[in-house]
């Protein structure tokens, strides 16, 4: 008893604590701050495993993305346990989370009815061609008046219009409404708050707002986009602000995070918009960039909507709070940045671990001239392009693999440099700093290239988890919690790192010109519409130059065949 009296004096005292949970597309995390310093106490970390069945299909197991949560907590309540913190200390857990990744699941059995089908998939080109198809002038932005949106493979809605119409298993229940619809918030939020027994169904307006299904007026779903993707409402998960009590977490207490058993959940923020909170940009004309698998620039716009007429989204940035006005955001959104590093090293080999990338770059310091276009799932903005694919050009014989690595990193900037131009003409005020945030940030030279690309300053926070951060603050200042004080005076200075512009802006001119040169390169390359033959399989007929090509080739073997026979 005495030994146990000790144990418990000797715990640090550091007041309450708020526990996020960081869902992205290639880990997951856990971690616990300090409500009062924002200060990073304990985490840990578990990477997510992709399946890719066929080209251009991305998916993840959604009990796998459980299970790693699980395993986070776990381990970083051992963690704290060990640094004799108490976890009775936390007070509140946030969610944040890769965004527009659909699932169905049943709610009487909690089984998932299919794979998550991920962002940046691509299997659903023909369901959105069929939709641009019946809209008068075959017109992509037919529903942005409502959306902020394009008609694009990013969002939820033709994923899960996809999903109805090639799952048996999704179509049978929601035909016997057992079905319903998740982001991974709601996946995530459904499953720790009792799942089949009494799981909370929810989401929030961010991750609403990346639909296609949501009004962002309104501010709730839409009868008549339901209507135009044919989906059942009842299916949909209802909509809250990003900072409230959703409900009490209910885990297996023999588990290490039994622990936070009855401790509610109370943020919720798709990760871009959480990322924007952690960066603090509260004020309209704030902007941050995130360097995870894509990279993301948000733009606070205030709590009026601006449309973008340079290829830009208008999303929800954040509502922080039931009665708490809603703030908008102009997005800019790359598909491929950080996916290109894990391209690099498992495809091509040439790496082994992301960290030499940096080295293989900085080695030559230079491209070469070589341009490197990683359209692989198409072009986000400000072009939504679907038939785009990756391409690496102005290659000679000098070319090699540490210029290839210099140029996916230079990618990164020039994609990050487009989406700043269209904010910048959108917006009318140019921006003279840039925040950044997300695991890339880490590459120092990729930091030096971006602001030598943008010709403005990058300034990077010396605590890299923001996107975790503000989950955690929009969880610790829900009603009801009110552990984290969100009031510009008690946000305290963030420490941070600035990278200056070291090029003269005529040679970032003409580097950023030839790049737009390599993206035409890369537009309209997917151009035929794929045959499905008898077994699901596409047919190599159905280009048909690859058809006369491969027919031709034929006939050439057999008459050779023919003619050395006949010698």
């Amino acid at each position: 008893m005495n030994s146990r009296m000790a144990a418990s004096s000797n715990r640090v005292m550091l007041g309450p604590l708020v526990a996020a949970i960081d869902q992205g597309t290639s880990s997951t995390r856990f971690l616990v701050f300090n409500a009062k310093t924002a200060e990073l106490l304990s985490h840990h970390q578990v990477e997510i495993k992709q399946s890719f069945p066929k080209e251009g299909w991305v998916e993840q197991d959604p009990k796998d993305i459980l299970q790693s949560v699980y395993e986070c907590m776990d381990r970083t309540c051992e963690k704290l346990t060990q640094l004799n913190i108490d976890i009775s200390n936390i007070k509140a857990i946030g969610v944040t989370n890769q965004r527009e990744t659909t699932l169905v699941w049943d709610k009487e059995t909690g089984e998932p009815l299919y794979n998550a089908i991920v962002w940046l998939d691509l299997r659903t080109q023909s369901t959105v061609e069929r939709l641009i198809n019946k809209t008068p002038g075959r017109n992509k932005n037919h529903l942005k008046h409502k959306t902020g949106l394009p008609i694009s493979t990013y969002f939820s809605a033709v994923k899960l219009r996809w999903l109805l119409d090639n799952v048996e298993e999704v179509a049978n229940a929601v035909r016997t409404r057992r079905a319903v619809f998740g982001t991974i918030d709601s996946w995530l939020i459904w499953c720790l708050t009792g799942g089949k027994r009494g799981g909370v169904h929810c989401t929030d307006v961010t991750n609403a707002s990346r639909t296609m299904l949501f009004n962002i007026h309104t501010m709730d779903w839409d009868p008549e986009l339901c209507k135009y993707f044919d989906i059942p409402m009842e299916i949909l998960p209802k909509v809250r602000s990003s900072s409230e009590i959703y409900g009490l977490m209910k885990i297996c207490s023999s588990m290490t995070s039994g622990s936070l058993t009855g401790i509610p959940i109370s943020g919720c923020l798709g990760d871009q918009s959480a990322a924007l909170v952690g960066q603090m940009c509260f004020q309209d004309g704030q902007a941050k960039n995130t360097y995870g698998t894509g990279c993301f620039l948000l733009r606070n716009t205030g709590t009026k909507p601006v449309m973008s007429d340079h290829g830009l989204l208008t999303t929800v940035a954040y509502k922080l709070g039931r009665d708490k006005p809603a703030c908008y955001a102009l997005e800019g959104s790359v598909a491929i940045a950080g996916a290109v590093v894990r391209w690099l090293k498992d495809n091509l080999g040439i790496i082994q671990t992301s960290t030499e990338l940096e080295k293989l770059a900085a080695s030559v310091g230079t491209s070469y001239g070589c341009y490197f276009v990683p359209a692989f799932s198409g072009l986000y903005a400000p072009y939504w392009e679907p038939s785009a694919r990756g391409i690496i050009c102005g290659l000679t014989q000098f070319t090699n693999k540490s210029h290839v690595a210099f140029a996916a990193l230079e990618a990164v900037c020039f994609q990050t440099r487009e989406i700043l131009d269209a904010m910048n003409q959108d917006s009318g005020i140019p921006l003279t700093q840039l925040q950044v945030d997300g695991g890339m940030t880490s590459n120092r030279l990729l930091m030096q290239l971006q602001a030598d690309i943008l010709c403005i300053p990058v300034v990077k926070p010396s605590m890299p988890e923001t996107t975790a951060l503000g989950a955690a603050m929009a969880a610790g200042a829900a009603e009801g919690v009110s552990v984290w004080s969100l009031c510009p005076e008690d946000l305290g200075e963030v420490t941070s790192e600035k990278f200056e512009p070291q090029i003269n802006p005529e040679e970032s001119e003409f580097r950023y010109a030839r790049w737009k040169k390599a993206v035409q390169r890369a537009m309209n390359w997917e151009t035929s519409e794929p045959v499905i033959i008898g077994n699901g399989e596409t047919s190599i007929f159905s280009s048909v130059p690859l058809g006369f090509y491969i027919l031709g080739s034929m006939c050439l073997l057999i008459g050779a065949k023919y003619i050395s026979g006949h010698k």
